[in-house]
């Protein structure tokens, strides 16, 4: 299993090659606001553990097992994003509490998390339920 770090890159590397086609350490580096030596150390090292295949100077591709787990570490993402925005976490709070949180999470966590979004996702009203109580707690509280 990649570590946490590991999970980052390979999540940002799978996202700039969707985007963009491709990713080169500067862009990796600049995504990750890291420097670019730290990026090729680390996709040596995901190379050596065949997430990807790395060439210096010739650019990088993930391996099937790397795609696999990039874009199931999207999907992550995009999900816990999800399910903080259907609970009614503040907006300019989701992506920090996402990059705080998805790796502590389990995959089975994760995998109840996506069916309670999927429940409130299959009827506007359990949201809109749910968005009653907040407000009658806020007032509670005030």
């Amino acid at each position: 299993m990649p570590t946490p770090s590991m999970e980052d890159y390979i999540e940002q590397i799978y996202m700039l090659i969707e985007e963009k086609g491709y990713a080169r350490v500067s862009d990796i580096a600049e995504a990750l606001s890291v420097h670019p030596s730290s990026v090729t150390k680390m996709v040596q090292k995901l190379d050596r553990d065949q997430y990807l295949n790395y060439e210096k100077y010739r650019g990088l591709v993930l391996t099937a097992k790397g795609k696999k787990i990039g874009k199931r570490l999207v999907y992550r993402h995009e999900l816990l994003e999800q399910f903080l925005e259907i609970i009614g976490v503040d907006d300019e709070n989701i992506y920090e509490d996402v990059e705080g949180i998805e790796h502590h999470l389990s995959w089975n966590s994760i995998d109840r998390i996506g069916d309670l979004v999927q429940y409130f996702e299959e009827d506007e009203t359990r949201i809109k339920g749910l968005r009653q109580v907040q407000e009658n707690n806020e007032k509670e509280t005030t």
